[in-house]
């Protein structure tokens, strides 16, 4: 009894303060009970959610990787995510072939067989030309790269400029003045292409063209060779002497001044009836040429032209090849 009127003198002795403090105490003590084990299962949930959401990118990658280089899916899903991941989907002499360059010259060549798959006698033949259009896409990208590569080495450099000049002359290919807007929709309904994707095939083809003019001095010196002859030896005799090394045509009769043969008609038709034209590059990267116009009216021309073309690159992306110095990661059919 003494004890409890001590304890209880004890407590009235203490200030309200003092007794707030106590309460104050009680109250967060009771709060402990449930804080510590909320905070457990808080960080088991943040850790599972992380285990999910690896596991998650783990599969993820999984299934993009089987879609890409075994199922060798070519949907728009996986072309824009290669377009974002810079994949490969080969190499070249230690240079890197890029998945979304392939598949967009696949995906490209792909649109016009579509448009003609009414022409194919079953899904067999629509099958053997999508392989084959599959080993052509591959193999142009592996040689761009090397091109790329060489490029880097020259020291090449392709501008804006140079796209936007071959730009124009493509949209203004057949003699027809083409709106920006009709010609992206002849790209995108013909070859499923936008504007970034046509540029980046504009610019992989000039710098493949500036390499072959670097690397290629017999061709090169050839033309110079020729250069000193075409105004007084004609066509035909200069074919016979230079034999193979050379390719002599003839229109045969007045064609469009604006035919796609890189370029021989548009130059033809700044010449005057039986002058020749100085050695100039083919727009399509085939080599050197020289030409002589035959006759010509408003919109057509008659002319023969002498070819130098290029073949340096090409005896060398061979080499890269019986070297073993090709790596492809997606496996062709053999046909």
């Amino acid at each position: 009894m003494k004890k409890l009127f001590k304890r209880r003198e004890k407590e009235d002795k203490k200030t309200e303060k003092e007794k707030m403090e106590e309460r104050r105490e009680k109250v967060l003590a009771q709060g402990r009970k449930f804080k510590y084990p909320l905070q457990y299962a808080k960080h088991t949930i943040i850790a599972g959610a992380m285990v999910v959401a690896i596991l998650a990118i783990a599969i993820s990658v999984v299934l993009g990787w089987t879609l890409l280089y075994k199922v060798q899916n070519t949907s728009d899903v996986l072309y824009r995510i290669s377009k974002v991941i810079p994949l490969t989907v080969a190499e070249v002499d230690g240079e890197k072939v890029r998945f979304s360059d392939y598949l967009m010259l696949y995906r490209s060549s792909l649109a016009t067989v579509e448009q003609q798959s009414g022409q194919f006698s079953g899904e067999e033949e629509v099958a053997s030309v999508k392989e084959r259009y599959k080993r052509i896409a591959l193999d142009r990208a592996e040689e761009q790269a090397l091109a790329l590569k060489y490029g880097r080495e020259l020291g090449i450099e392709i501008n804006d400029e140079q796209i936007d000049e071959l730009w124009d002359e493509h949209r203004k290919m057949g003699g027809v003045d083409r709106s920006e807007e009709s010609f992206l929709k002849i790209l995108n309904d013909n070859f499923k292409l936008s504007r970034s994707e046509y540029r980046r095939m504009l610019y992989l083809s000039l710098m493949k063209l500036e390499v072959e003019k670097q690397i290629d001095k017999e061709a090169s010196g050839l033309a110079a060779e020729i250069s000193g002859l075409v105004g007084s030896k004609d066509f035909a005799t200069l074919a016979k002497i230079y034999g193979e090394r050379v390719q002599f045509e003839e229109t045969g009769g007045l064609i469009d001044n604006k035919n796609v043969d890189g370029g021989r008609s548009n130059k033809a038709m700044s010449l005057e009836p039986g002058q020749v034209s100085e050695q100039f590059v083919s727009n399509n990267g085939e080599g050197y040429f020289f030409v002589k116009l035959i006759e010509k009216n408003k919109t057509q021309v008659n002319y023969m032209s002498l070819a130098v073309p290029f073949g340096e690159f090409t005896k060398r992306m061979e080499e890269v090849r019986e070297k073993g110095l090709v790596k492809e990661y997606i496996k062709l059919s053999e046909e």
